[in-house]
């Protein structure tokens, strides 16, 4: 059995004039039940705070656009660091996988994160394996705390809290673990 090619990723701070991209697929029919869409002023404001790393992800030979990612707190004095949001065209290509090693990467190395964290949809559970296959650990859940509109029906979703801290990054690391997490 062959081991699959990790595909071609690198991310690259979002500039002003990628927005409408952005929120294109934010409100893509295929990532809404899964998120919260922000307007573009929000989107607007990441890019231009400091405490944000908004990033477009490029992927394939061509390293065309396929998504992006948010960070928030990255000048947290606290270094807990949130991956607040990805969001992709494509899924199953490997693609989200090669994104978040790449951010774990950052958030341990260049920002010097203790915490790097995320929550998400409890439905979202193509998201839920991949955090967890990548060492996340669940911290708990946020009971029906987020409305979901889906199929027509109206409800409430709970989000799950994750995180992985530095000394767990580093374990994973020296495990080989963390194979592929290439600097952005």
């Amino acid at each position: 059995m062959r081991t699959p090619v990790a595909p071609r990723v690198r991310l690259r701070p979002t500039m002003l004039s990628d927005l409408d991209f952005v929120v294109t697929v934010e409100h893509d029919a295929r990532n809404r039940p899964f998120i919260t869409p922000w307007e573009r002023t929000q989107h607007e404001g990441a890019v231009r705070f400091p405490d944000f790393r908004h990033f477009i992800v490029e992927s394939g030979a061509a390293y065309e656009r396929s998504g992006f990612v948010i960070l928030q707190g990255c000048r947290n004095p606290h270094g807990s660091v949130e991956l607040k949001r990805i969001v992709l065209q494509e899924k199953g290509q490997g693609v989200g996988r090669a994104c978040v090693r790449h951010l774990k990467a950052m958030a341990f190395g260049a920002l010097r994160a203790h915490r790097f964290w995320l929550d998400v949809k409890s439905l979202n559970a193509r998201a839920l394996a991949l955090y967890s296959s990548e060492g996340f650990v669940e911290e708990g859940r946020l009971r029906e705390s987020v409305r979901v509109r889906l199929d027509g029906a109206d409800g409430y979703d709970t989000l799950i809290v994750m995180s992985m801290l530095d000394r767990e990054y580093q374990a994973r690391l020296a495990l080989g673990c963390e194979a592929g997490a290439e600097t952005a």
